[in-house]
């Protein structure tokens, strides 16, 4: 019985140990899986992780690559920017340039308007000037004209005068340009006298009918301005004695044309209208070939005529002589 236990015990030790040993073998199988499970895992794991590095390297470098574009388009921007700036500040120069660009023409447009409008200010007087110098050309043409009538009925009349004066055998001289007439002194007055004696009564009988028939005409009554008598006295004595001596002499003379028994009424009334008496002192002297003044000669009447507008035409007439020169 004993021997059985101890066999049963045996027999059970020998069954545990037994399966001891397919535990350890299962356990080291299990191990032995497990290790290589994790081998394969930590393969695995180094293999990806090497992939994975790789990956991440070609990730940085294409991200450095692409940090690097970045800064070179970040530079490209910049300078771009910088450029741009250059541009903007070039503009407003330009702008600012076409400004004043713009301001001096709008001067220079202001001012060619003022010059325009001096322009027309300047053609409205020239063509007022024109107008003036064509209206004074036409007033001038007139005044020609009248300056030849005048010329023409001066000439004649003193033509004519003459030829009065010579026929009757009177002993007046006339001058050839102006007409005028100087009678001899010793026939009217005595010295300081102003009396007209009687030989100088009667030269002025004889005198003034022929005068008068030539001046008084009907044909040079639109001419005739004025019949001037003028006393004049020699160099003795004081200018204002003289003056009022050779006033009175003239106006003796024209009182005694006026009253004249052989002029009609109408050459009376002709003769008042146009008659003129003036003392001239001896501001007129009349002098001897050897300079000295001839004092008979001095005390004398001079009878002149002064056609209308004769004065004006006397100055054109030398303004145009100038003119010529």
């Amino acid at each position: 019985m004993a021997r059985k236990v101890y066999s049963r015990r045996r027999a059970g030790r020998v069954d545990a140990g037994a399966a001891w040993i397919s535990y350890s073998d299962m356990m080291a199988a299990l191990l032995l899986v497990f290790v290589l499970v994790l081998s394969y895992s930590v393969y695995q794991y180094f293999a990806m992780l090497e992939s994975k590095t790789a990956e991440l390297n070609t990730q940085q470098s294409e991200l450095l690559t692409k940090q690097n574009q970045l800064d070179s388009a970040l530079t490209s921007i910049e300078e771009q920017k910088g450029l741009l700036n250059v541009q903007e500040q070039t503009l407003t120069e330009q702008e600012a340039t076409i400004a004043a660009a713009q301001a001096a023409l709008q001067e220079k447009e202001d001012a060619l308007e003022e010059v325009k409008t001096a322009l027309q200010e300047q053609q409205s007087k020239l063509d007022a000037a024109t107008a003036l110098v064509t209206s004074q050309q036409e007033a001038l043409d007139t005044q020609q004209q009248k300056l030849d009538d005048l010329v023409g009925v001066r000439t004649k009349i003193i033509r004519e005068l003459s030829e009065a004066l010579a026929s009757a055998n009177l002993k007046a001289s006339v001058d050839s340009n102006t007409g005028d007439i100087m009678l001899e002194s010793s026939v009217f007055f005595d010295v300081g006298k102003y009396d007209i004696k009687e030989s100088g009564q009667a030269l002025l009988n004889q005198f003034i009918p022929l005068y008068l028939s030539v001046l008084l005409r009907d044909e040079y009554a639109d001419y005739l301005g004025e019949i001037i008598i003028e006393g004049h006295t020699d160099t003795q004595g004081t200018y204002l004695t003289n003056l009022e001596l050779s006033q009175q002499r003239a106006l003796s003379v024209a009182t005694y044309c006026l009253q004249m028994d052989s002029l009609t009424a109408d050459q009376q009334e002709k003769l008042r209208q146009v008659l003129t008496a003036k003392g001239r002192s001896y501001s007129d002297p009349v002098y001897a070939e050897d300079g000295s003044v001839d004092m008979d000669a001095s005390r004398r009447v001079e009878f002149k005529f002064r056609l209308k507008d004769s004065e004006m035409i006397d100055e054109m007439r030398s303004i145009l002589s100038n003119g010529a020169e």
